[in-house]
Parts: C-alpha cells; sequence; structure tokens
C-alpha cells in the first residue's frame, strides 16, 4: 500500500503540512512508500556523515530505501536558519525541500 509516513522527532512543524506532503508525494512519486522523518541537527549531521561521508548539517536528506520505497529526512531547525534567503514562510520552504527529496529520490 502507497502512502508517507511522517515520524517528527524535534521541535513542532507548521500545522497542515501533512495532507501538502501526501499530496506531492503522490504526483511525484506515485505508488510509493515514504517515510517522512523530521530530526534535530545532531541527528541530521550524524546520518549526513553516514550515508554521505560530509560532515555538516544537511536542512533535508533522501534516498532509496528498496523498490518503490524511500526516505526524506528534514531537519527544521537547519531550515530555519535557511528560510530568509528563500523569502518563504517556514512551511512553504518545509514543503520545497521535501519536494526537492522526493526528486531526489525519483532521480
Amino acid at each position: 500500500m502507497a502512502g508517507v509516513s511522517i515520524t517528527n522527532l524535534t521541535q513542532p512543524i507548521p500545522k497542515g503540512l501533512g495532507s501538502s506532503f501526501i499530496k506531492v508525494a503522490k504526483e511525484v512519486l506515485p505508488g510509493w512508500d515514504l517515510s517522512l522523518v523530521f530530526v534535530g541537527p545532531t541527528k541530521a549531521r550524524a546520518l549526513n556523515v553516514q550515508l554521505r561521508g560530509k560532515d555538516y548539517i544537511p536542512n533535508v536528506l533522501s534516498y532509496v530505501v528498496g523498490e518503490k520505497s524511500g526516505e526524506i529526512i528534514i531537519c527544521p531547525s537547519e531550515a530555519a536558519k535557511q528560510v530568509s534567503s528563500f523569502q518563504l514562510p517556514l512551511s512553504s520552504f518545509l514543503l520545497l525541500l521535501f519536494i526537492h527529496g522526493a526528486l531526489h529520490i525519483k532521480g
């Protein structure tokens, strides 16, 4: 069964984004199971080192887990530091990061 599971391991996320993430996932990766995880900076950095060998805090990471299955990891605190450069509300920037991650998974 295709869908999106959302896990928040960090600060509160703006309300109403869940349905937007699901809509994007259905459009960009139809039939896929996606896991979206919000993490803090320590976990984001550790995953970036583990998955990519890069030692910095990323705003988003994404990767394929299996056939039609992927994971997108977003660090909201890092996104909050960068959002002013994009002149967007944080909720829109988080959605943009999700789209970016989904497109990486799509290839």
